[in-house]
C-alpha cells in the first residue's frame, strides 16, 4: 500500500514480523519544511482512524519528507488570508478545530506511535509530535513553541505540555519561543529516546525485523532502547536543565508585569541562548504574553480533552483580533520583522479583552465536544 509522490501526506504498510504490518506516514511538504495544512490533516485523520481500527497495523511511524524538517508548524499564511477576506473566510475555524482532532487522536491511540523528530519541529509541528507514544529526536531536532513571535499562543495542547515541564520551563518557554534541542526535548518530556539522524532508514528495519508483538508498546520500547544505545553519546546538552535555576528565578515573581521583567533581565548574559530568549519576548507580542500566563494558570489541572477544547476558543479569538494578523504579516507576508502590536507592554493589554479569548464564539454544543475522552 503507497500513495502518489505528489500527496500532502505520503502513506505505505511495510511488513513486519508475525504477520503485521507497521504503517507509515510521512508529511510531504519539504519545500515548505513540511508545514501543516488542512489536506494534510485531512489526509491523516482517517489513516490513523484505519490503522488504529486494524489488528494487523502493529505500529505507526511518522516522519516528515526530506533532511530539514519533521514539521515547520501551520500553514498559517492560508490562515492568514483566511482573517483577511483574501481566502475562505471559514478557513481558520475548519484548520484549528480539525488540527486539534488531529492532535487529540495521535495523544490518545492505543496503537504505539513513533514519531521521528529531526530537523525542525515548531508550532504544530509539535502539535503532531508531542502526541506520539514515542518520540524520537536527532542531533538536528530544533523545537519551539515561537507563538509569542505572531501574535498567537502555544496552542496544540500547549497547555497541556507545558504545564508538565521542569520547574517553570513551560512559562519560559512559552513566553520566549526559545529554541529547544534533542537535549532540551529529552529534558523538558517533549521527547523520549535519541537518535542519530543515520539511524532512520535501520530503525525502520529494526521495527519490521520485531517477530513478536504480543504486547506491542514494549516491542517498540526496546527496539528504541537499543537504537538510543548506540547514539546517546552524541546526544547536544539541555540549555534548560544548564540553567534550570536561572529560569526558575527569573519567573519567580506574583505578576506576569514581574515575569517579563525578570526574564528581560537576562537581555545581557553572557549566555546567548538565554539573552536570544529575553530578546524574542521583549519583541514579542503583549497579548501573546498574557495568553500564555492565563493559558497555563488556568490550564494547570485541565484534562487533555479540556485543554483542548478551550485553546479551541483561544485560537479562534487569535483570529478575529489584529494582533494574530499583524504577526503574521510581519513575519511572513511582507516579511519586515517589524509587527506593530495593539499594545507596547503586558501592563497595557485590558483584562477584559483577555477574557474574551476564554469564550466560546459558537452558539450550543462544541465542536470537538465528541472527542473520547481519555483514559488514566
Amino acid at each position: 500500500m503507497t500513495t502518489s509522490a505528489d500527496e500532502p501526506v505520503l502513506i505505505e504498510e511495510l511488513p513486519a514480523g508475525g504477520g503485521k504490518r507497521i504503517g507509515r506516514a510521512t508529511l510531504n511538504a519539504p519545500k515548505a519544511l513540511n508545514s501543516l495544512s488542512l489536506a494534510m490533516i485531512e489526509k491523516l485523520q482517517p489513516q490513523l482512524e484505519a490503522w488504529e481500527a486494524d489488528d494487523d497495523i502493529a505500529c505507526i511511524f511518522i516522519d516528515g519528507a526530506g533532511d530539514k524538517a519533521f514539521c515547520a508548524g501551520g500553514d498559517i499564511v492560508q490562515i492568514y488570508r483566511g482573517m483577511t477576506g483574501e481566502g475562505d473566510e471559514n478557513y481558520p475555524r475548519a484548520f484549528f478545530e480539525n488540527e486539534y482532532r488531529l492532535d487529540y487522536t495521535i495523544h490518545t491511540l492505543n496503537t504505539p506511535v513513533v514519531a521521528w523528530g529531526d530537523g525542525i519541529i515548531m508550532g504544530g509541528g509539535i502539535g503532531i509530535f508531542a502526541g506520539a507514544s514515542h518520540r524520537v529526536v536527532t542531533e538536528n531536532a530544533r523545537l519551539a513553541m515561537p507563538e509569542i513571535t505572531i501574535g498567537l499562543f502555544p496552542d496544540v495542547g500547549g497547555t497541556w505540555f507545558l504545564n508538565r515541564m521542569p520547574g517553570r520551563c513551560g512559562l519560559f518557554l512559552g513566553l520566549t519561543g526559545a529554541h529547544m534541542n534533542a537535549g532540551d526535548a529529552l529534558f523538558t518530556g517533549l521527547a523520549d529516546r535519541f537518535a542519530g539522524a543515520d539511524q532512520h532508514a535501520a530503525l525502520l528495519d529494526a521495527l519490521a525485523a520485531v517477530d513478536d508483538w504480543a504486547d506491542p508498546v514494549l516491542a517498540v520500547e526496546q527496539v528504541l532502547r537499543k537504537t538510543e544505545a548506540r547514539a546517546a553519546a552524541h546526544c547536544p546538552g539541555a540549555h534548560t536543565r544548564k540553567h534550570l535555576d536561572r529560569i526558575n528565578e527569573a519567573t519567580d515573581a506574583q505578576t506576569l508585569a514581574g515575569v517579563v521583567a525578570g526574564i528581560r533581565s537576562l537581555a545581557s548574559h553572557e549566555d546567548k541562548w538565554l539573552a536570544k530568549a529575553a530578546k524574542t519576548l521583549d519583541g514579542g507580542c503583549p497579548v501573546t504574553a498574557c495568553l500564555v500566563y492565563e493559558q497555563l494558570k488556568r490550564g494547570k489541572h485541565l484534562s487533555l480533552k479540556q485543554c483542548f477544547l478551550r485553546e479551541l476558543k483561544m485560537a479562534l479569538a487569535c483570529a478575529r483580533h489584529a494582533d494574530f494578523r499583524e504577526g503574521v504579516r510581519a513575519l511572513l507576508i511582507d516579511k519586515d520583522g517589524a509587527p506593530h502590536w495593539q499594545h507596547e507592554s503586558v501592563a497595557e493589554v485590558p483584562a477584559e479583552h483577555i477574557q474574551d479569548h476564554f469564550r466560546a464564539p459558537w452558539d450550543g454544543e462544541h465542536p470537538l465536544a465528541d472527542l473520547i475522552e481519555e483514559q488514566a
